[in-house]
């Protein structure tokens, strides 16, 4: 045990059940501080399975957008198949709160209901592995159509927000829940979808929301923008000519297939009365190309999903990768934390600086922590302090 004393309030304790907690420290000392600080006590432990499949997903390079209009709009049993089997980097972006739903467990309406439905919405994230982000669109309730849906929002603001999110996430693919015209249902549906290809295409232009680049993000052209065609509320706007996808898949490492992830992510959505079976078997998803190169065979066609991407030193850091994952020791993860601080000083010394950079950092970090087994709490001889 270590004992750290800053500021003679408090006593910060890191414990650690690896043996290789000494080549970490240093470098630990001050991501358990961060963490710490940020969260009211740090992540829980991780299963062996659990961080092998966090050291797989180390190794892709790659990252899917999901748009959409509500809390609850998303695909469940496709974000884990993104998150989860094919290991990209995925977002949910729900454009609004859920502020004009209905609410089955109070009597929470307005800003009050769309604080429930965003927690909501993160514990289903926990779930499926998806990252979550919203706009500032606020739901007003029902609206019949996106003329409607667009007035009452601030439609350049919004779209200002998603151009956001597009260059700050750099999604290789972006993805609509819904189509732009009536079949989506509901006004915000399709305006959702309407924004998203707008956005698709002015996150790529340095003109469009200059002011955002003095903010640390740059231009951003995604490879493609897809529709998730669906068959669900009495349409069915899937056909066997789309780009067909099984999401129903079974991952042996999670004893479950993504169905069953789905539902119970679906699950989480309590206000809604959104419970879902954990479904097993095939779940076909289809796609139809909106922007971009069409994709033929795969969500990825044409993008480079590996280390190679990174010029110059991508695929040394993707040996290293490699021979990781081949060593992992289920029984003792400890003995892979030597190995992933050589990984750690051989990205922060490579010449490329971007998106990934700091994404596949803070990754190894984690993996770091969760191999040797740390954990931090502070504790203080006062009863109060500032």
């Amino acid at each position: 045990m270590v004992i750290i004393n800053m500021m003679n309030k408090f006593r910060w304790q890191f414990y650690s059940h690896s043996n290789q907690f000494f080549y970490t420290f240093l470098l630990l000392v001050f991501v358990c501080l961060g963490n710490a600080s940020s969260n009211a006590q740090m992540p829980a432990s991780k299963t062996s399975t659990e961080i092998y499949a966090q050291l797989k997903k180390l190794n892709v390079l790659g990252s899917v957008l999901y748009i959409a209009a509500h809390p609850d709009d998303e695909n469940n049993s496709f974000l884990p198949y993104l998150a989860k089997e094919k290991n990209y980097r995925t977002a949910y972006l729900s454009l609004t709160r859920g502020d004009g739903g209905q609410n089955l467990i109070g009597s929470e309406q307005g800003v009050e209901l769309g604080l429930i439905r965003t927690q909501e919405l993160l514990a289903a994230r926990r779930m499926d592995g998806a990252e979550q982000y919203f706009s500032s669109a606020y739901e007003f309730g029902f609206s019949k159509t996106s003329d409607e849906t667009l007035r009452f929002w601030n439609r350049q603001k919004v779209l200002a927000d998603i151009v956001w999110v597009i260059r700050k996430f750099q999604p290789d693919i972006i993805i609509n829940r819904f189509p732009g015209d009536a079949r989506a249902g509901h006004g915000n549906h399709s305006s959702s979808a309407i924004l998203s290809q707008e956005a698709f295409v002015a996150a790529a232009d340095p003109k469009r929301f200059p002011e955002q680049l003095a903010l640390g993000v740059e231009p951003w052209q995604a490879k493609r923008l897809l529709w998730n065609t669906f068959n669900f509320g009495g349409a069915n706007t899937t056909n066997e000519n789309q780009l067909k996808i099984d999401a129903g898949i079974y991952n042996a490492l999670l004893g479950k297939s993504y169905g069953e992830i789905g539902g119970e992510a679906r699950s989480m959505h309590k206000s809604q009365g959104e419970g879902r079976p954990r479904r097993k078997g095939p779940l076909y998803e289809y796609f139809v190309s909106l922007g971009g190169d069409t994709a033929k065979n795969d969500l990825m066609d044409g993008v480079v999903t590996n280390w190679t991407r990174i010029p110059n030193d991508g695929l040394t850091i993707q040996t290293s990768i490699n021979e990781l994952i081949k060593s992992f020791d289920f029984e003792n993860p400890g003995k892979s934390v030597e190995p992933l601080v050589e990984l750690y000083k051989l990205v922060q010394r490579i010449s490329y600086k971007g998106t990934w950079w700091y994404q596949k950092k803070a990754e190894i970090e984690e993996l770091i922590i969760a191999c040797s087994g740390i954990f931090a709490e502070a504790t203080t001889d006062v009863e109060y302090a500032v």
